[in-house]
């Protein structure tokens, strides 16, 4: 290569790396905009309004929110992916768009190991299988050893939702028959269990927490690896089936592409928000429970959960919304 040439390709990268960091100096120079696929009202948005608050203040520039609901929490995160990657948009994103729905015959025109860089895992979502209280399953095991030899029909809040598919993968962890009966939503699936349509359905804790209060219906475990902060008298399955884990969880994703030096300032602002106790209250506050992993645990922790639910769903049979 001539000499003069290779002078020109060492300048242009010098300026490049030059303008690079300068931008990641002056980031945010602007407002923050955090969308947000959930309805607003909800403990998912509730979340993302308790850490736009904090990061505003870590940044100091405003982050706001903005509420793009629809295909299950795919719509608000294909507007963040067709966003330009200089840190001014990122968006929250949830099991199901992330590791559920890529791998559904329909899927939503989004690919998430191509178009969306993990920033931070941010809560859990405790999910609850739960009994009514005239079905006869005191507990897990005897739900599990009714399963062995006839079907038990398992309850949940929608086909293909994170519910249905922790159901799912408990049959095969456990070799018995649980066929899946799918609802638009928990609070209906809560409804049958009590009236004894269906004996036990596996639900979010918020929508059963009353009724477990009341006695009407009876919790034989959560989902997650571990007993949930919000209800610690809970088993996890965990405990009576080793080894079993299917947390429903929220994280934070920014588009691929983003320069390293503005992904790294926003994934360390989002770490500090995280580690505020108060704001650890809000977010108990809200149903959840704040489980902080950074960029490259979080993209670990995608890589395993997309791997076991496209597994779990490519044994299923479609089945029929209720």
């Amino acid at each position: 290569m001539p000499p003069f040439l290779a002078r020109k390709i060492l300048c242009a990268i010098s300026l490049t790396t030059a303008t690079l960091g300068a931008y990641a100096q002056g980031f945010p120079s602007r407002p923050v905009t955090i969308v947000a696929p959930f309805a607003a009202g909800g403990s998912a948005d509730g979340i993302a309004r308790v850490v736009a608050r904090e990061l505003g203040q870590v940044l100091g520039q405003p982050v706001v929110v903005d509420n793009k609901p629809g295909a299950g929490g795919a719509t608000g995160l294909i507007l963040v992916a067709n966003a330009k990657p200089d840190g001014y948009t990122i968006g929250m994103g949830a099991t199901g768009a992330i590791v559920i729905g890529p791998h559904l015959p329909d899927a939503p025109p989004l690919n998430p190991e191509k178009q969306l860089e993990p920033l931070a895992k941010l809560a859990d979502i405790p999910l609850v299988l739960v009994s009514g209280a005239n079905s006869g399953y005191g507990n897990l095991q005897s739900l599990l050893n009714a399963a062995k030899t006839a079907e038990v029909p398992v309850g949940n809040s929608g086909q293909y939702t994170a519910h249905h598919l922790s159901a799912e993968l408990l049959a095969s962890t456990t070799k018995t028959k649980l066929p899946a009966i799918p609802y638009r939503g928990s609070a209906p699936a809560v409804t049958d269990v009590i009236g004894g349509q269906v004996p036990v359905a596996i639900v979010d804790l918020t929508s059963v927490a009353g009724h477990l209060k009341s006695g009407t219906v009876k919790a034989l475990g959560v989902t997650s690896p571990n007993r949930s902060k919000l209800a610690p008298d809970i088993p996890s399955i965990s405990e009576t089936v080793p080894g079993y884990a299917a947390p429903a969880w929220m994280g934070m994703f920014a588009p691929k592409g983003l320069p390293a030096d503005v992904s790294e300032k926003l994934a360390k602002g989002i770490q500090t928000v995280l580690e505020k106790p108060e704001v650890q209250a809000q977010i108990l506050n809200l149903s959840a429970e704040p489980a902080y992993l950074g960029p490259k645990p979080f993209s670990t922790f995608i890589n395993a959960e997309s791997k076991r639910w496209g597994n779990v769903i490519a044994s299923l049979p479609k089945q029929p919304q209720k």
